[in-house]
């Protein structure tokens, strides 16, 4: 397993809710959160499979910035 951490543009909850339908449909996605309290905006993605640009691009897709950490 490995740990991602981004830098994003997720600051809310209907930005989380937003961007969730993306995350989950995406394989190999064990686990993930943001932490909106950070002024950063940390989304932490749990992978076994997954390489930190599909994750990023998952995320752009959603409308989203993120870069990682």
């Amino acid at each position: 397993m490995k740990t991602y951490k981004f830098k994003t543009t997720i600051n809310c909850g209907s930005c989380i809710k937003a961007v969730t339908p993306h995350l989950e449909k995406l394989e190999g996605v064990e686990t993930w959160n943001v932490d909106t309290a950070n002024p950063d905006k940390i989304l932490e993605v749990t992978t076994a499979t997954l390489d930190a640009q599909e994750i990023k691009s998952t995320v752009e897709k959603a409308g989203f910035k993120a870069e990682q950490v």
